[in-house]
């Protein structure tokens, strides 16, 4: 086993739920204390989602040439290498097609947002039976992408476009097989708007997708959260200040989606975890409205 290398001090736990039996191999518990135990439905796939909110709740600055996440985490070495690990499992990872935009230099695989751990990080995923390369799952209204862009030219990636009718016709009219050296799937789950628990149990079904990370952006995890499929959440809680004005909007953690205190979900903490100035939390997410609807069937 290729020992990980990439911190130069461990985690610091301080709260977690019991774990009957380690999931993780030590040499990574020994980073990162606690433990992290997988799950798996029997029709969908665990989704798990990774975001990193500033101290007041915003994800992006928002301003020209500071778009990224990192701008908020001032590229903690923790929350990269913990974003790597987390990628480490997902069998695919699930972005919207405005993140695809506004990163466009960006690969979703671990050794990308963690390159001193890249060896580590593929050993990990080998042993644990996943393939070399995670799929990506690109959600989009309207299939209106740059097919000539960087990632789509990943002749290792596997890319899987889920859209409307008016998105796999725009897609039809491009060359997909002639432009992309990725592999490009089309899957057509809706005429207004994709039917995401439809797209799961396609990814599940006809991918053998089980671990699904969602890494944004803002509205695409808020309609995940409101059709009940967030398992759970990996947060980095950033000492950062982002602010927000009627000149500057900067997006919140969700967007687009209003709940009412009948329906809202709720996390609850499964680990807490400390480096430097920055919390990482681990939490489970839970649907009050849908536990009530399902107990009275």
């Amino acid at each position: 086993m290729i020992l990980p290398t990439g911190l130069d001090r461990p985690f610091q736990l301080l709260y977690s739920e019991p774990v009957a039996v380690p999931s993780l191999p030590a040499a990574y518990r020994a980073l990162y204390p606690g433990d992290w135990p997988m799950q798996a439905h029997a029709d969908r796939p665990y989704i798990y989602t990774n975001f990193a909110p500033s101290r007041d709740g915003r994800i992006s600055f928002n301003e020209p040439n500071a778009t990224d996440a990192s701008h908020v985490t001032k590229a903690d070495p923790h929350d990269r290498w913990l974003m790597g690990l987390l990628r480490v499992r997902a069998h695919a990872i699930l972005v919207g097609d405005n993140t695809v935009r506004l990163e466009p230099g960006h690969i979703w695989t671990p050794e990308f947002i963690c390159p001193p751990e890249a060896a580590a990080f593929a050993d990990l995923r080998q042993a644990e039976g996943y393939s070399p390369v995670p799929k990506l799952v690109i959600l989009s209204f309207d299939g209106n992408l740059d097919f000539s862009e960087e990632r789509f030219q990943n002749p290792d990636l596997h890319i899987i476009l889920a859209t409307t009718a008016r998105g796999a016709a725009h897609a039809a009219a491009v060359d997909l097989a002639g432009q992309c050296a990725a592999g490009v799937d089309v899957l057509t789950l809706g005429g207004d708007s994709v039917d995401l628990h439809r797209l799961v149990r396609v990814l599940y079904s006809d991918y053998a997708i089980h671990n699904l990370l969602c890494e944004g952006g803002a509205r695409v995890f808020a309609n995940f959260l409101d059709a009940g499929l967030v398992d759970e959440e990996f947060i980095t809680l950033c000492p950062t200040f982002v602010g927000r004005s009627p000149e500057r909007f900067r997006p919140s953690y969700t967007e687009g989606v209003a709940w009412t205190p009948d329906n809202a979900p709720y996390s609850q903490p499964v680990s807490i975890h400390k480096s430097g100035d920055y919390l990482f939390l681990r939490t489970r997410c839970r649907y009050p409205a849908l536990t009530r609807a399902e107990a009275t069937q």
